[in-house]
C-alpha cells in the first residue's frame, strides 16, 4: 500500500523531479529541442528520422536511448534492488549523476553530442534509483505515468470507490517538482547557457549529502535503542 511509503520519500521525490524537470527543459533548449529525461519522443524521432533515410540523426537519437539504458543499467548494478528502502547506496548514485552532468556540461560546451549522451544516462541513472514500492510507481524523470494514474484514480472516484489522498498528493508533489525543476532550467539556461547543468549538478551533491545524513542519523537512533 502507498501509506507504508516512508515520509521521506515526498521530499526525495520532488527533489529528483526538480532535478530532472531542470536537465530536461535546458535540453528542450539546447539540444535541438531534443528532451532526454524520457524516451518516448526519441523513440518517436528515431522512427521518423529511419523512414527519411537520416542515418546520422538517427545514430544520434539511438545513442541517446542506448546512453539513458546504460545510466539505468549502473544504477541497477549499484543500487541492486527496484523497492525504495533507506540505507541503499541512493547517495553514490547521486554523487554519480552530478559527476555526469558535469561532463556533459564540458562536452555541450565544446559543441560534443557526447554532452547529449551523457545528460540522457544521468536521466537514465535517476529514474532506476526510484521504480516501485508497495505497488506505487515512483518515477521522477517523467510525468505521463503520475498523469495517467490521476485520471484512473478519478474515473475510480467518479464510480465511487474512494480515493487514496496520499497517493494522490505523492503524485502532485512529483509533477509539481518536474514543472518547477523545468521553470529553473529555463531560466538557467536563458542566464548561463550549458553551465545551467551545474545547478542539477549541484542539487545532486546536496540531496546526496542530506540523505547520507538522514541515513546515519537514523542508524544512529536506532543503534541506541
Amino acid at each position: 500500500m502507498i501509506n507504508k511509503l516512508p515520509r521521506w520519500v515526498e521530499i526525495g521525490g520532488f527533489s529528483l523531479a526538480l532535478i530532472a524537470g531542470s536537465v530536461n527543459a535546458i535540453a528542450l533548449l539546447g539540444f535541438n529541442h531534443q528532451g532526454v529525461s524520457h524516451l518516448s519522443g526519441s523513440s518517436s524521432l528515431l522512427g521518423v528520422e529511419l523512414a527519411q533515410g537520416e542515418l546520422t540523426s538517427s545514430l544520434h537519437l539511438l545513442l541517446i536511448l542506448l546512453s539513458f539504458v546504460l545510466g539505468a543499467a549502473v544504477s541497477g548494478c549499484l543500487i541492486g534492488h527496484q523497492s525504495l528502502k533507506l540505507g541503499r547506496r541512493y547517495g553514490a548514485a547521486l554523487f554519480i549523476e552530478a559527476i555526469t552532468l558535469v561532463l556533459a556540461m564540458l562536452m555541450l560546451e565544446h559543441g560534443s553530442d557526447a554532452g547529449h549522451y551523457l545528460a540522457s544516462a544521468a536521466c537514465g541513472l535517476q529514474n532506476a534509483m526510484t521504480s516501485t514500492y508497495s505497488g506505487a510507481m515512483v518515477r521522477t524523470t517523467h510525468v505521463t505515468g503520475l498523469f495517467t494514474d490521476l485520471g484512473i484514480m478519478l474515473g475510480l472516484k467518479l464510480r465511487g470507490q474512494p480515493a487514496d489522498r496520499r497517493r494522490i498528493l505523492l503524485y502532485l508533489i512529483l509533477i509539481g517538482g518536474f514543472i518547477g525543476g523545468g521553470v529553473l532550467g529555463a531560466l538557467g539556461y536563458s542566464a548561463w547557457h550549458y553551465q545551467a547543468l551545474l545547478g542539477a549538478s549541484a542539487m545532486c551533491i546536496v540531496l546526496a549529502v542530506v540523505y547520507l545524513l538522514y541515513w546515519h542519523r537514523q542508524n544512529h537512533s536506532a543503534t541506541r535503542h
